[in-house]
């Protein structure tokens, strides 16, 4: 990436690499509708660090390549934020469902 965009897209999509991780980080420690919560915030922040990644590839800020192995990792942990979210929606669905009958 040419060093006069690093500090504009580049820098932002640093930014959303970084908040990825700690609402990742919260919602592993977090419980209940707030794990959703946190969980939804990471599925936005994926979406958005596609989207800018994309932008890069689109405007010939990063090649091909580049665009392909920084592409394949967003989108499989999109799918495994995507996969947790469900998998503890059931769960908690579940829970509650059982709560209701006593």
């Amino acid at each position: 990436m040419p060093r006069t965009e690093q500090f504009g897209i580049g820098a932002r999509i640093d930014s959303l690499f970084t908040d990825l991780l700690e609402f990742l980080r919260l919602a592993t420690f977090s419980s209940g509708l707030e794990k959703i919560e946190w969980l939804n915030k990471g599925i936005l922040k994926t979406d958005s660090l596609r989207f800018f990644i994309q932008l890069c590839w689109e405007t010939d800020l990063i090649t091909s390549n580049q665009y392909t192995s920084l592409g394949e990792p967003i989108e499989e942990t999109g799918r495994i934020i995507g996969g947790w979210k469900k998998g503890f929606v059931i769960k908690t669905s579940a829970w509650i469902a059982e709560e209701k009958k006593k």
